[in-house]
């Protein structure tokens, strides 16, 4: 039954939203877009392959628990200037700090979680390390690691691609076998994402550490950061 949900739910959507436009606002995480979820923010057709993909979790004794998913630009901007002070604070060059920031977490106003499209996910039914997203805990026997293996089994049936891979070619951000993208609605994001002039948007926000976005820093983050993700989702 639910792979028959499935089927049907991903070619309507595939259908419906190819077409649909995005406001500059809506990419860059300044929309005020309608979302679903407890405790989680998606658009109505993640939302609506999450819970059918959390269902066919559970029947595996795994609880899928949304811990990140639509992060607002001020949102993302509070992450951003907590971390550039802490690494500067810490004895970072601001430029050290910037490189140390975007190992994994985005400049605000370029994340694919403005999106309400990905997701970071754990289990529910473990108990939760003191700093859950980190890639130890999801391999080898650690306490995510059969989230995980389910996740790269199945994910795929319901749309949710891993964003940030662990293949060696790849650059940009670090390996995340938490974070989910979902593809039928992201895709078509991304690519009118990268109709936004990214370097004026970032000169433009005064963030901290932004004078050191030098046109050779920006135009690297585009190409690894933003660019170099699982191929399926480009």
């Amino acid at each position: 039954m639910i792979k028959n949900l499935v089927t049907i739910l991903l070619f309507v959507i595939c259908i419906t939203q190819s077409e649909k436009e995005y406001t500059l606002d809506d990419l860059i995480g300044k929309g005020t877009p309608e979302f679903y979820g407890e405790g989680y923010q998606l658009q109505k057709e993640a939302y609506n392959a999450f819970l059918l993909m959390k269902e066919s979790a559970l029947k595996n004794g795994i609880d899928i628990e949304v811990v990140s998913s639509y992060r607002s630009f001020e949102h993302q901007k509070r992450i951003w200037t907590r971390k550039y002070k802490k690494f500067t604070s810490e004895g970072l060059t601001p430029t050290q700090a910037i490189q140390k920031i975007i190992e994994y977490s985005t400049i605000p106003g370029t994340s694919r979680h403005h999106w309400g499209t990905d997701v970071d996910m754990i289990d529910r039914n473990k108990k939760a390390p003191k700093s859950v997203l980190n890639p130890e805990n999801f391999i080898g026997s650690n306490v995510y690691s059969k989230l995980r293996i389910w996740l790269e089994k199945n994910a795929n049936k319901f749309g949710f691609y891993l964003a940030y891979t662990n293949e060696i070619s790849r650059k940009g951000f670090k390996y995340e076998p938490w974070h989910y993208s979902y593809k039928p609605i992201s895709k078509p994001m991304l690519r009118q994402y990268l109709k936004i002039d990214i370097q004026e948007l970032l000169k433009t926000e005064k963030l901290l550490g932004s004078e050191y976005f030098t046109d050779a820093f920006i135009t690297k983050y585009i190409t690894e950061n933003i660019c170099d993700i699982n191929c399926i989702l480009k």
